[in-house]
């Protein structure tokens, strides 16, 4: 069984998937940085306001606080949009043109068979007169 765990570890998927993992996380914490610092500031100038303290309050303690629902949608968007445009939208059109460079260069079709049958002939003829 050991055996079997060592192999299953050992296996390029296994080790691909846990450095996209420790990637990931750390680029979690730029596009945070990017939202919290960036976006957010902005959006708070242009007049947005913090959602947090918006609740219902149902009876003692207990609230239903949509407001930071609120905020977490909104949070979620920008990252969202964050990720788009500084990330897919430019892989995306980076893979288009390495795409269009693989089939920029034209293909010649292939011969119909009478071409080939034609170009036989000639070949023929042009062997016939030489001997």
């Amino acid at each position: 069984m050991l055996k079997e765990f060592k192999s299953f570890i050992m296996r390029g998927n296994v080790v691909d998937l846990a450095v996209g993992i420790i990637i990931g996380a750390a680029f979690k914490s730029v596009v945070d940085s990017l939202v919290n610092d960036v976006f957010t500031p902005i959006i708070g100038a242009i007049g947005g306001q913090d959602f947090s303290s918006l609740r219902i309050h149902l009876h003692d303690d207990a609230y239903i606080s949509y407001g930071l629902f609120l905020n977490a949608i909104i949070s979620f968007v920008l990252i969202a949009a964050a990720v788009f445009f500084f990330v897919v939208k430019p892989l995306n059109t980076l893979n288009e043109r390495r795409r269009r460079g693989e089939t920029d260069v034209e293909e010649q079709p292939a011969p119909s068979d009478e071409a080939v049958l034609l170009t036989e002939i000639r070949d023929l003829l042009r062997s016939q007169q030489t001997s």
